[in-house]
């Protein structure tokens, strides 16, 4: 067995930890510093239809998702819903602010790519995800 057979199942392990960590806090900030009324009138002077519900989705999106990622439970769901979040992030908020960082759609972008990247390979090496395969 070569190299790259054995080390790639812990590569996308990596990815998905980290990324899952990113989303997690996010979540963690939306939902316990600025709350939903909070997310609400960030998304509300931006067009987003329905405000307080798609607070809701949003912040539960990044709490959830990123907390399944980290786990590796339900995971190409996770990264699929995640993928969805930055494509929206990036059209409505990064995208008129040009490429670079601290407002660009550079960072949103690395995660929408990591995010589909999870997606397509699975989650790697040590996830629960594998525990109940192993099972069935």
């Amino acid at each position: 067995m070569n190299h790259s057979s054995t080390s790639q199942p812990w590569g996308l392990t990596v990815l998905r930890v980290v990324v899952g960590a990113v989303f997690l806090i996010h979540g963690c900030q939306k939902l316990f510093v600025f709350g939903f009324h909070g997310v609400a009138g960030f998304l509300g002077p931006l067009g987003v239809p329905a405000p307080a519900v798609a607070a809701v989705v949003l912040t539960l999106v990044e709490f959830v998702g990123g907390a399944l990622l980290v786990l590796g439970l339900f995971t190409r769901w996770a990264a699929w819903l995640l993928a969805i979040d930055m494509v929206v992030a990036i059209l409505l908020v990064h995208l008129k602010k040009g490429f670079f960082n601290p407002q660009g759609f550079e960072y949103p972008l690395t995660l929408l790519a990591a995010n589909i990247a999870i997606a397509l390979a699975g989650p790697g090496a040590g996830a629960v995800d594998g525990v109940i395969k192993t099972r069935e």
